[in-house]
């Protein structure tokens, strides 16, 4: 992908993705409130996920309680867009620090901003695939111990 003009979309998904059968969505259902709460792109957990649990397919769901919301009513992950900043086909930049973007649908204009370094992480805005996000990771630093050291040294 070009770095400042990557194109994204459902035509440039790569790999298990691209095989996958995409969702036609309707207008009509972008406007019903209990449709938010579904995920018409995975509604049945795939097999990878927590095969053992009882629980996975309620799992599954908490998982990402309002993913045809962020994807389809406020996103624009069922559109044909541009994506253009700093690194427009990543989350947050490859080598760490700033990492800015935009998503270009007609004439919107919907950005995208993320940083991480050392145990900090964040993210808001329009990710890669079209759809709304944020997140805040504040993670502790581990403390590694001489016990840790001799556990992982061997006989």
């Amino acid at each position: 992908m070009a770095r400042n003009g990557a194109e994204t979309g459902r035509e440039e998904v790569a790999g298990a993705e691209a095989d996958k059968p995409k969702p036609k969505i309707k207008t009509i259902q972008k406007w019903n409130p209990i449709w938010w709460f579904g995920n018409a792109d995975e509604p049945e957990p795939p097999d990878w996920y927590r095969p053992e649990d009882p629980n996975r397919r309620r799992k599954w769901y908490w998982r990402n309680p309002l993913h045809n919301f962020t994807f389809y009513v406020i996103g624009i992950a069922d559109k044909p867009f541009k994506r253009s900043g700093s690194h427009p086909e990543h989350v947050f930049n490859p080598k760490a620090g700033w990492t800015w973007a935009v998503c270009r649908y007609k004439w919107w204009r919907l950005p995208f901003l993320s940083y991480t370094r050392g145990h900090c992480s964040f993210y808001v805005g329009w990710r890669e695939r079209g759809n709304f996000g944020f997140k805040l990771t504040l993670q502790k630093q581990r403390v590694v111990t001489d016990s840790d050291t001799d556990a992982h040294a061997g006989p």
